[in-house]
């Protein structure tokens, strides 16, 4: 039932998600300011998220995340109340998203680490952690679709609402869930050792650390990509909202059958590989992506890069959820969420100024080639360690 509540709010997140980032392109009709709300929404988040990672290991996660899902359900009522009566403006809509990302700091890491706690043995965690992405995206593909269609009937205010109606399966659910017992940290620890000890094991460990810094840099140069897809959609391939919802859909589909694909692998033992080959894939996808002005194959692509872009998000996170401790699950995964959504509002900053000055197809070329080059060092350092080994 968890999965079920949660895959309906998720399909609400990204109607909003696509509508939020339309409203703020029809006020300003800048790729500048796309960069900016996204940075606004996630940069809140990463600030907070490694803090809250601490707070997560030391409370009863189940009402962590009632408090969560009814502040998102709050935040996405009001938000609808303010566009429908027509004075929103775009200072108005950054601080719904910075709203929104303090809420994501708590609630992104409480999701993963909760998913843990809903199975009983330890070799069916690839396969619930594979279940949560292929909801993840199967309301990834579903959400912006409808979403874009959406807009263009109902308007923003209107997908703003249905979301906070999302939240209500979620957290009936939540109310009557009964899960494993909880194993939290020992709370003699001072806050602030607490989290130093978590940064210094995620960092150190000799898996974890190298994921999450490569992870780090993929988001920071390539996952930010998402901000451009409304100018893609009306500059490139000249379309509206309706496209930037199928070019978000195409992407879902893609990831959602890259979360079925990890879902039948059987052994994920030498699974590191997929990393970088993953990323590096995805990279190679986004510079074509740049260049094609025509929408059945910008959608083929975005397609292509969404299975390759969730398989090596969701065998990282395979990997280390199967071997972080449980005491520090909440912290690591904090982390994980920090390096790989957390630098996106860096990117999106940056991807933004990049097409302001040069166009977005220069911007996603450089976005995509770095991406590349990241994954063949990645691959050479982790060659370099199994000789070492």
């Amino acid at each position: 039932m968890f999965f079920v509540g949660n895959g309906i709010s998720l399909i609400g997140t990204w109607m909003q998600r696509l509508a939020m980032s339309w409203l703020v392109y029809r006020l300003t009709g800048s790729a500048f300011w796309l960069g900016v709300a996204e940075f606004a929404s996630q940069f809140s988040a990463f600030l907070l998220m490694p803090f809250a990672g601490v707070i997560l290991d030391h409370s009863d996660l189940r009402r962590s995340l009632l408090i969560t899902q009814f502040l998102g359900f709050l935040q996405a009522f009001l938000l609808s109340v303010y566009t429908f009566s027509g004075n929103i403006n775009l200072y108005q809509v950054l601080l719904f998203s910075v709203f929104l990302g303090l809420i994501n700091a708590f609630d992104l890491p409480g999701r993963q680490t909760f998913v843990v706690r809903l199975i009983d043995r330890r070799e069916d965690l690839a396969n619930a952690i594979a279940l949560n992405s292929t909801l993840f995206n199967a309301a990834r593909l579903i959400g912006p679709s409808v979403a874009g269609l959406a807009v263009a009937s109902i308007g923003e205010a209107g997908c703003f609402f249905l979301n906070s109606l999302s939240f209500i399966p979620i957290i009936m659910v939540l109310f009557h869930l009964n899960i494993l017992p909880e194993k939290r940290a020992k709370t003699s620890q001072p806050f602030r050792k607490d989290f130093f000890d978590g940064l210094r094991y995620s960092y150190r460990h000799g898996v974890i650390g190298p994921i999450l810094i490569f992870l780090a840099l993929i988001s920071f140069i390539g996952m930010s990509f998402v901000v451009l897809l409304p100018v893609i959609a009306k500059e490139n391939l000249g379309r509206g909202s309706e496209t930037f919802g199928f070019l978000m859909g195409a992407s879902g589909l893609g990831a959602l059958l890259g979360a079925l694909y990890l879902a039948s692998l059987k052994d994920l033992k030498g699974s590191m590989g997929i990393i970088p080959l993953s990323f590096g894939l995805f990279g190679f996808g986004l510079i074509f992506f740049a260049w094609t002005p025509y929408l059945w194959i910008s959608l083929g692509i975005m397609a292509f890069n969404g299975f390759w872009m969730i398989l090596g998000w969701s065998v990282s996170n395979t990997i280390i959820q199967s071997i972080v401790d449980d005491e520090k699950r909440g912290r690591v995964m904090s982390f994980f969420l920090m390096a790989f959504m957390g630098m996106v509002p860096l990117g999106s900053l940056l991807l933004g100024s990049l097409s302001q000055s040069f166009g977005p197809n220069v911007a996603l070329t450089i976005s995509g080639g770095s991406c590349f080059l990241a994954s063949i060092f990645f691959r050479l350092y982790q060659s370099a360690n199994l000789r070492k080994s």
